[in-house]
């Protein structure tokens, strides 16, 4: 069946015609009516499953530990055996536990579906004979779509018509260099990477303009079908690994304490299936069980919050770099500068205002049809010649190879071809230069003189293009070939001055300890006197062609080093972010333009914004509402808090669970009966983790914003041991007080062990929430509320009818009251040892720059 829809559907072995026949579409484009029927025929023109299985897949996905299906397994077991109650206690607080986390992630999903919408790929098709701007989603097979530099394909599609055409297919073919299309019509047996009349969904327009009709969408395109191996898997960030690290940590833990537990038990003669059900407890007590529900709702969180920033997250994770980034790399249009290119002059090669420099500059930059950008806008809101004295016969589209844009203009008796671009790049092209009107000179005898003018003009902190021309004959046929034997006319400067606040921002960068490294194309002249304009001390320039002759150790030191790296080529990019990241560095690349997907999808954080070429917004990580580095300040504000919260789960999991669970271990080796009931254990665990679960909201300190956070796991290892054994040696204490002063029966002791344990548990996260005296750092109102919630709920507990069904008795109040003391004790000891322990750490970093 497969196998005739494929032949049935090679649209490269057909004639357009043909083809709209096929699909019962026009060139004038369909109607919106007919495009609303295709909608719900075809579906969304997407990759993504937008049906209820996600979610069904999400819930089931709380059940992926091991650990919590074996207990699953135990609990049937000892139902079978006879056990209901205990059985059904422990399987209902398991599904409780899941059933929360996946209300917790669904709604972080939710979260960031709506925020997406935000940022939405558009594309450019032809409705009821007009173009209209639609989203990717809405595009149906029939429709007609208008392609230029920049664009992503929308869904497979025929091509119409094209001018210099150059796609990017390396997803498909592998090829790196862009592929050269055309209309026309295939053999029916050629393979897909030699359907040069085809563009496919998800590839990239380089250079030129195309008209195509889509025959195909989502699933069904060849995107759709090879999906699964196209879309590899995004690299790892430093927090993922970071997490990543932690639960195998954890998991080697846990499998040696529940190894040993339970022979230990089995040993002492107690029940095999009761010592099976408490070791496996100990284990799901262990686990931060609710930890990936936790991070999700922790970076949804902080996503919602950076979209009030103008923020948008299209790639959660990205949020922990964001916060841990200490290097940004940007292009200074519209960052540093504002954005607004003006026209300054136009002159000729002695550096004099020239009208005719003027006129055929406006030509160039009003009727090319390519790529819109703010220098072809500045230079044609300059002139005001009427626009129908010259006709467009021809186009060659600016690219970043040529660095230049060609157009062909005729009048009734004469045809002309207008080129503009860098100044060497024109000069190349040049065999004379025009000295005067009409009189020309060999190109060798002004060279130098022109080169000269450049050097001024780029110090005075002007951006310089050249321009030349020449009469055509046949200019109907004018291709890249005939771009030579060119007159040199003279120099287009413009200038885009700094934004008036940029000296403020990039202090308020700094401040967090991120340092701002311009990457631009300009000559070096130009990057030096905007940097002298930000107030910048003797900045560091380091140019193309010096990167290109470098060893990868002379760059890595020189890198770290420079300020601005000007003349960059556009594969350079990429490089240059390698590079800062091989030498330890979280980076953030900030770009708009076709050529930096590449550095984009390299950086740790990939940052564009809402106005970039579709390429730069699908490579980004995170889209800017705002073209503003003060925006992108406040991202970093508010990713650095989300790492901070996220971390104060990791730390309350590390010490009192830990600690907890060590002394249920110790307990167990040298009582006749169980410490804690394998249901009371998991209670304490459901307990414990529901005021984490408030965490995302809680205020966060200055201290935690004022440099990046990076993960790290040795530190977490030292936090787990110190306040676990701390823990520990407190629940040792309890052991004391209840089997020697207060001579506690089985029933007893577990009811008292069980209330001191989730009580510390909860107010400790109060201590390692912050590093500061907690007194001085208090929580935000819900993590306070649920604290005071689940406090009272346990002291509680015990006089209720529901205590029969775990086990739990009344205990005399002066037990309540030595609890109460040892819990006091406890958390004044932690803040004194807290304070020791980031003393000494803090030591040993500046023991470490030194």
């Amino acid at each position: 069946m497969e196998e005739k829809s494929d032949i049935e559907n090679c649209f490269w072995n057909i004639s357009p015609e043909v083809a709209f026949h096929k699909l019962a579409s026009i060139p004038e484009g369909l109607s919106d009516l007919e495009a609303t029927k295709r909608l719900t025929e075809y579906g969304p023109n997407t990759l993504k499953d937008n049906s209820h299985s996600s979610m069904l897949i999400l819930f089931f996905s709380q059940f992926k530990s091991p650990i919590t299906l074996l207990l699953i397994v135990a609990a049937l077991l000892s139902a079978s055996l006879g056990d209901f109650s205990d059985a059904t206690i422990i399987l209902c607080i398991i599904l409780l536990s899941s059933f929360l986390g996946f209300w917790q992630e669904k709604g972080a999903l939710n979260s960031v579906k709506e925020l997406l919408k935000m940022v939405r790929l558009k594309c450019l098709v032809i409705r009821n004979k007009k173009p209209k701007e639609i989203s990717f989603e809405e595009v149906v097979p029939g429709d007609v779509v208008v392609l230029s530099a920049g664009d992503i394909i929308p869904g497979d599609c025929l091509i119409l018509e094209s001018k210099e055409l150059f796609v990017d297919e390396a997803a498909f073919t592998g090829e790196t260099f862009p592929v050269e299309k055309n209309a026309g019509v295939l053999a029916r047996d050629t393979v897909l990477s030699k359907r040069s009349n085809m563009l496919l969904m998800g590839s990239s327009v380089i250079s030129g303009k195309a008209t195509a009709l889509v025959t195909t969408t989502g699933k069904q395109t060849e995107f759709g079908k090879i999906s699964a191996s196209l879309q590899s898997k995004a690299p790892e960030t430093d927090f993922e690994a970071g997490i990543r690290k932690f639960g195998y940590m954890l998991m080697e833990v846990t499998l040696i304490l529940v190894i040993i537990i339970f022979a230990i038990n089995v040993s002492l003669h107690k029940p095999i299936l009761d010592s099976f059900l408490f070791s496996l407890a100990l284990a799901v007590g262990l686990t931060p069980q609710l930890l990936p529900a936790i991070i999700s709702v922790n970076l949804a969180t902080g996503a919602k919050l950076m979209a009030k920033q103008q923020v948008i997250v299209k790639r959660l994770s990205s949020i922990e770099n964001i916060g841990s980034m200490n290097i940004l790399c940007s292009d200074k249009t519209g960052t540093i500068t504002e954005g607004k290119v003006n026209l300054k002059d136009t002159l000729d090669i002695y550096g004099n205002h020239n009208e005719k420099v003027l006129r055929y500059a406006w030509l160039n930059a009003s009727m090319q049809q390519g790529f819109k950008n703010p220098i072809d806008a500045a230079i044609s809101l300059a002139y005001n010649e009427p626009s129908n004295i010259f006709e467009v016969q021809s186009e060659i589209p600016y690219d970043f190879i040529r660095k230049r844009l060609t157009i062909i203009v005729s009048t009734e008796n004469r045809s002309m071809a207008i080129s503009k671009g860098a100044l060497n790049s024109i000069l190349s092209i040049c065999s004379h230069a025009e000295i005067s009107e009409g009189k020309l000179s060999d190109i060798s005898d002004s060279e130098s003189e022109i080169v000269e003018q450049y050097k001024q003009l780029s110090e005075a902190g002007l951006r310089t293009l050249g321009i030349a021309y020449k009469p055509v004959e046949n200019a109907g046929n004018f291709t890249r070939v005939d771009e030579s034997n060119m007159i040199f006319l003279g120099f287009i400067t413009l200038f885009d001055p700094p934004k008036k606040n940029i000296e403020a921002v990039i202090l308020k960068l700094e401040k967090l300890g991120v340092k701002l490294k311009i990457i631009t194309g300009d000559n070096a002249l130009v990057a030096k006197s905007l940097a002298l304009k930000l107030g910048m001390q003797d900045p560091k320039v380091l140019i193309g062609t010096e990167l290109h002759k470098m060893t990868k150790a002379a760059l890595t030191y020189q890198a770290i080093q420079t300020d601005i790296f000007a003349e960059v080529e556009p594969n350079q990019k990429e490089y240059i972010i390698r590079t800062l990241k091989n030498a330890g560095n979280v980076v953030g690349f900030m770009g708009d333009g076709i050529n930096d997907a590449p550095a984009l999808h390299g950086a740790d954080v990939g940052i564009s914004v809402d106005t970039a070429v579709d390429v730069a917004k699908e490579a980004a990580d995170i889209v800017l509402l705002s073209q503003d580095l003060d925006v992108l300040a406040n991202g970093i504000v508010e990713g650095r808090k989300t790492f901070t919260n996220t971390m104060k789960y990791i730390f309350m999991a590390t010490s009192a669970n830990f600690g907890n669970m060590f002394s249920m271990a110790g307990a167990s080796l040298f009582l006749p009966f169980l410490p804690l009931l394998p249901k009371q254990i998991l209670l304490t665990n459901l307990l414990t983790d529901f005021p984490e679960m408030t965490i995302a909201t809680d205020k966060v300190d200055a201290l935690n914003i004022e440099s990046p956070q990076r993960w790290n796991l040795s530190f977490i290892r030292r936090f787990m041991i110190v306040f676990g054994l701390l823990s520990s040696v407190f629940d040792f204490l309890m052991f004391g007080i209840l089997l020697f002063v207060f001579h506690a029966n089985e029933k007893e002791f577990q009811t008292a062990w069980f209330i001191e344990s989730v009580i510390s548990a909860t107010l400790i996260v109060l201590v390692v929430r912050t590093r500061l005296p907690f007194f001085k750092s208090l929580p935000g109102n819900y993590l306070s509320i649920a604290t005071g919630t689940i406090v009272l709920f346990v002291l509680l507990l015990p006089l209720t009818p529901i205590s029969v069904w775990f086990g739990f008795v009344k205990l005399p109040f002066k037990l309540y009251i030595w609890m109460v003391l040892l819990v006091m004790v406890y958390i004044l000891l932690a803040e004194i040892i807290k304070h020791r322990f980031y003393k000494i750490l803090l030591k040993k970093k500046e023991e470490n720059k030194n």
